[in-house]
Formats: C-alpha cells, sequence, structure tokens
C-alpha cells in the first residue's frame, strides 16, 4: 500500500552536471568511485521513469557561477577547488545538465540560481515548493556530504519531511557515502533505496 503521496512530495536533482558525470569534467574525480559504486545514474534514471507518469513534482537544481566566479568571496574548500578549476562555468559544456535528465524534457522543472551547497540559497525552490502544496522532498545527486547534505538539511529545518535515496547519491567515497547514508542522514531522514521509496509512493519499479 502507497504511504507516500505523489501530488505533496518533490523528487530534487541535486548536481547532476556534465563537471560531475562526463568522464572528462573538470570534477567526475571527485564522485567516479561512488558513482559507479552506487548506481547513481541508472537507479536515477530508472527512479524518474517509474515517477514520470505520476503527479509527483520533480525538479533540477543545477550549480552555475559567472565566467568571474564573482559570487565566491574568498572561498575555501571545495568552492575553491572549483574556482581554481573553472567548473560549472557559466556558457561551458561541463555546467550543463547531462543528456539523462535533460532526455524528460518539460516534465522536470528546472530551477536556476544555485551559488553554494544549499539548493534553496538564491534560488525560488521554497516558492516553488509551496505553490504546489509539497510537504515531502525526496533528495538525489551528488555530493552526498555536501550540496546533498546541505539541501536535506534545510528542508528539513524548513519543516518539510525528508527522504534520501542511498542508491540514487554520491559521496566522494564510498566509505564517505555508506557513513551519511548510515549514520548522519538517519538523524533528520529517512534513508532507502529508489525502490523501496517507490514501493512507497505505490509506482512500478
Amino acid at each position: 500500500m502507497a504511504v507516500i503521496d505523489p501530488a505533496r512530495t518533490a523528487l530534487l536533482l541535486i548536481g547532476f552536471q556534465r563537471d560531475y558525470f562526463d568522464s572528462d569534467g573538470k570534477v567526475h574525480g571527485v564522485v567516479e568511485e561512488s558513482i559507479r559504486a552506487s548506481g547513481t545514474l541508472e537507479n536515477t534514471r530508472a527512479l524518474i521513469e517509474a515517477l514520470k507518469g505520476t503527479s509527483m513534482t520533480i525538479i533540477s537544481t543545477p550549480i552555475v557561477f559567472s565566467e568571474t566566479y564573482n559570487e565566491l568571496e574568498n572561498p575555501i574548500g571545495i568552492l575553491k577547488s572549483i574556482r581554481d578549476v573553472e567548473a560549472f562555468k557559466e556558457g561551458t559544456t561541463g555546467a550543463e545538465t547531462i543528456d539523462m535528465v535533460t532526455s524528460f524534457g518539460e516534465r522536470i522543472l528546472e530551477i536556476p540560481g544555485k551559488r553554494g551547497f544549499d539548493a534553496f540559497s538564491n534560488t525560488r525552490l521554497s516558492e516553488a515548493l509551496a505553490e504546489r502544496g509539497i510537504d515531502r522532498v525526496v533528495v538525489v545527486g551528488t555530493v552526498t556530504s555536501i550540496c546533498v547534505n546541505a539541501t536535506a538539511m534545510r528542508a528539513f529545518d524548513d519543516g518539510l519531511a525528508v527522504t534520501i535515496l542511498s542508491d540514487c547519491t554520491s559521496g566522494r567515497t564510498t566509505v564517505e557515502q555508506d557513513f551519511f547514508c548510515s549514520d548522519v542522514f538517519p538523524l533528520f531522514a529517512d534513508v532507502m533505496t529508489h525502490e523501496e521509496f517507490l514501493a512507497q509512493v505505490g509506482a512500478p519499479a
């Protein structure tokens, strides 16, 4: 029996861009091992295929920086690395959303403006969810410990129920991926596979 209402749920796609997922992407090496181990792309494609005929909202939130990266004032850590290698730069191939996502056309709503870890910051994501009466978000994508974690925690702080799909997310390493899914995310979210989630929605896997 379905226990999650698709009409009140949104699937958030985090970081499905060429600089992460193409073999020659500027920061592909950051998540390559985990993408392969968890089957992130294949599982997310199957997930969207199963959901596209439902009433669930599906949203992509790409991160894109200007040519000068002037949005980043004194960046540290991964944001400094992104600037240094010129990843996710506006107008470049690496900033583009991958074909797996764009192939679904208008079924996936793209919300631009993301400039940091949290997909709610500097975007209309909160407004879009409120307009659609969404009270649960399902987070998939990369990087598990950074943008996935930041977005999921923000959603939780905003009063939304949160689900994270362990086989549709990718960390910097498989150890990091396993740790977040087993020890961090359960503190504030439901963690399950995409097949377990589809069963709760009542959609065929």
